[in-house]
C-alpha cells in the first residue's frame, strides 16, 4: 500500500464517557490492551475532567498508567482547562489534547467558559507544558453547534488565528460536533485552514456519525489531504452537552473503507472487529456502525456452510 493513514482511537475517551453505568477500570484497560494488539498505536486514552462533572473519567490516572505500559502507544489524554492539564502532566501524560468550542453556547455549556476565556487557558497550558510534551488542539463545534446551527467558516478560521499563534506546533483537529456537516463543508474549511496555516504541521478530522455521514465525511477529509483521523470502536459516544448527536463515526468502518482503497492503516480488522464486539455489549453504551455486524453476519454464514 503506497499510503496511509493514523486513526487515533477516542472510544477510552469520547466514547466510555457518554456510557452512564460505570465500566470496571480493569474492562477498560482490558479493552485498550486489545486495541493495541490489533494495531492501534494513538489513542486518546481518557480525559483529566471533573469526576463530579464525568464519573466515567474518575480513573483517568490509573488508565493513563496502564496505557504507558505499552510500549509505542502514543496516549494522549484529553483536558478542559489549566487546572485538570496540571493534573494529566503530574500522572505523567505525554501527550495533552485541549478542546475548546468555537460557538460560545456550546463552549460555556461544555468547559463553563467563554471561548476566549478557553484562549486564555490554552496559552497558559501551552507556556506550562513540559519540554517534549506532544500537543493537540480540537476545536469542538467548527462546522456545527447543536444550539446554534451552522457555524460561519470565517468564526472557525478566526479562533484559529487567535490558537495557532500561541502553539503553532501543534496538530489542530477540526470537529464535526454534532454530526451534520456536509462533504462540502469538510472540503471547503480544510482548504481554506491549509491555505490559511500553513505553520501548522499536521491537521486531523473528528467525525460524528448521526446522520450516517461519518465516513463520508472523513472521506472528503482525505481527499482535501487530511491524514489523521479520530474514530471510536464500535461507533461508541455521543457528546453530553450536545443533545442528538449519535456516537463518533466507527473505527472499523474507517478501517474497512481505509483497506478497500489500499490505504495502511496498521490495523487488524478481524481482531478490531472482535473488540468492537465486546464493546457493543457495554451496558448503557450507544453504539453504531455498519462493518462489524456485516462482517459477523458474514462469518456466521461461512461457519453454517463450513
Amino acid at each position: 500500500m503506497a499510503q496511509s493513514v493514523e486513526i487515533v482511537e477516542v472510544g477510552p475517551r469520547d466514547g466510555f464517557q457518554s456510557v452512564k453505568p460505570f465500566i470496571p477500570t480493569a474492562t477498560k484497560i482490558s479493552i485498550l490492551e486489545k486495541l493495541f494488539a490489533a494495531g492501534l498505536r494513538r489513542v486518546e486514552a481518557t480525559s483529566f475532567v471533573s469526576p463530579q462533572a464525568l464519573p466515567q473519567l474518575a480513573d483517568a490516572a490509573e488508565i493513563l498508567a496502564a496505557a504507558l505500559g505499552l510500549p509505542a502507544l502514543d496516549a494522549q489524554v484529553l483536558v478542559p482547562t489549566a487546572r485538570h492539564a496540571a493534573r494529566a502532566i503530574n500522572a505523567r501524560a505525554q501527550h495533552i489534547a485541549f478542546v475548546v468550542s468555537v460557538s460560545d453556547s456550546h463552549n460555556r455549556s461544555n468547559v463553563r467558559r467563554t471561548p476566549a476565556e478557553s484562549v486564555a487557558e490554552y496559552a497558559t497550558i501551552v507556556a506550562a507544558l513540559p519540554v517534549g510534551t506532544k500537543l493537540r488542539l480540537n476545536l469542538a463545534t467548527a462546522f456545527d453547534c447543536p444550539f446554534e446551527g451552522k457555524i460561519d467558516e470565517a468564526a472557525t478560521l478566526a479562533l484559529l488565528d487567535q490558537l495557532v499563534a500561541i502553539a503553532p506546533q501543534a496538530e489542530i483537529a477540526l470537529c464535526d460536533t454534532t454530526g451534520r456537516v456536509t462533504p462540502d463543508h469538510v472540503t471547503s474549511l480544510f482548504a481554506k485552514s491549509f491555505a490559511r496555516f500553513p505553520q501548522v504541521p499536521g491537521w486531523a478530522f473528528h467525525a460524528h456519525d448521526t446522520y450516517g455521514l461519518g465516513t463520508a465525511n472523513t472521506l472528503a477529509a482525505w481527499h482535501a489531504g487530511v491524514r489523521v483521523f479520530d474514530a471510536a470502536i464500535a461507533g461508541l459516544g455521543g457528546c453530553p452537552f450536545a443533545p442528538g448527536a449519535t456516537g463518533n463515526v466507527a473505527t472499523e468502518d474507517l478501517v474497512w473503507m481505509f483497506n478497500g482503497m489500499n490505504v495502511e492503516t496498521g490495523i487488524d480488522i478481524d481482531a478490531l472487529v472482535d473488540v468492537a464486539q465486546q464493546v457493543a455489549t457495554l451496558p448503557g453504551g450507544q453504539i453504531g456502525g455498519r462493518v462489524r455486524d456485516a462482517l459477523a453476519a458474514k462469518s456466521r454464514r461461512e461457519k453454517a456452510l463450513a
